[in-house]
This record gives structure tokens, C-alpha cells and sequence, in this order.
């Protein structure tokens, strides 16, 4: 198991203990809600496989998917999750899926039992707030073909899994632009 998520690091038999300790296995089925809105968020999942999504809810009760993860990304409501807060987003799978999952207790323990693992979740860190960033530049200033290919490029073989409304979605445009981009891409 620890192999799987923490590639590139070696570790003696006594931390791979230690840190086998912290982590917590889960199987999910298709349709199951990982997180709810409104509720404390103590842990963050690494997927072994299968597919979740993160997604806000707004006013209208419109869905608006802001993460997808799938085998070796990282998930959960962030906001929450740093800050002590409620949560503002549900996760909820959308593939069977295989996750661990660590609390924010455990994670600052084994960041002082094995300080490597600090280095390598901040590098973590790092590269999704990076990726956050491009996907809210993206979403400000590409057209809708653009933002397609960028989703593609990050997610390349994700189609199979997701419906055409959670790509939409995640794009913030309708199923039928999003059906329009598609023709058009083929037609080249």
C-alpha cells in the first residue's frame, strides 16, 4: 500500500510500520458519498483506483465539479480540511473506487516521526495549488475548445468513466456546447 503512494522514497521496515499505522484502507461502490457539505473534513483520500468528484452545490442547486481524482491523485475539501471549517463541498464516487485515507492528526504525527513527509506532501501541495491556479486562468480566459483540451491533456482517459454532464460540468459549460466542441475536434 505505501509503496503505491509514496513513489520514489525509500523507507526502513519501521517507518513503512509507522506509516502503515496512520492510513486507513476503504472500498467504495459507484453512487457512494465519500464527504457532505456542511460537515467536518478530518481526512484526505489517496486513490488507489476508481474515480471520485468534488463538486459544489450553488444556490440554483446547479452542481459545479471542481475536482475529478483517479488512481495516484489526492483528494478532499481542502478549505476545510486546513482551516477547521465546515465542509463547502461533497465528494462523491463515481466509479468503484479503492482509497486510503489519513487524518490531518496523523499526517502532522508522522510529519514529526518521519520529517521526509512533510517535504513530500508540501511538493504535493505545491503542485495542485499550481494546477488550481492554471484551471481558474483557464476557466477566465479559454474558450470552450481550449478548456476541453486541457481537461483531456489532465484527465486522458477518463471519458470511459464519466458521464458527458460531469466533463460539462467540470467545464462550466452546457451538454450541448460541450457535445458542439466535440464534433468539431472530430471533424479535423
Amino acid at each position: 500500500m505505501i509503496s503505491g503512494i509514496f513513489k520514489d522514497i525509500s523507507f526502513s521496515q519501521k517507518e513503512i510500520t509507522q506509516i502503515e499505522s496512520k492510513f486507513e484502507k476503504l472500498t467504495l461502490k459507484k453512487g457512494d458519498t465519500l464527504l457532505n457539505a456542511g460537515k467536518t473534513v478530518n481526512h484526505q483520500y489517496f486513490i488507489n483506483s476508481g474515480c471520485l468528484r468534488t463538486y459544489f452545490v450553488d444556490n440554483s442547486a446547479k452542481d459545479h465539479i471542481i475536482q475529478f481524482a483517479i488512481k495516484d491523485w489526492w483528494i478532499s475539501d481542502y478549505t476545510a480540511f486546513f482551516t477547521s471549517s465546515k465542509a463547502i463541498m461533497t465528494i462523491d464516487c463515481i466509479q468503484d473506487a479503492s482509497v486510503c485515507r489519513i487524518s490531518k492528526v496523523d499526517m502532522e504525527s508522522l510529519y514529526i516521526e518521519i520529517p521526509r513527509l512533510e517535504t513530500f506532501f508540501r511538493k504535493k501541495m505545491e503542485g495542485a495549488f499550481a494546477g488550481f491556479q492554471k484551471r481558474i486562468i483557464g476557466n477566465l480566459s479559454q474558450s470552450t475548445k481550449e478548456k476541453y483540451s486541457s481537461f483531456i491533456s489532465t484527465y486522458p482517459n477518463i471519458e470511459q468513466s464519466v458521464k458527458n454532464y460531469h466533463i460539462a460540468s467540470y467545464l462550466g459549460v452546457t451538454t450541448e456546447t460541450l457535445s458542439r466542441v466535440r464534433k468539431k475536434l472530430v471533424q479535423k
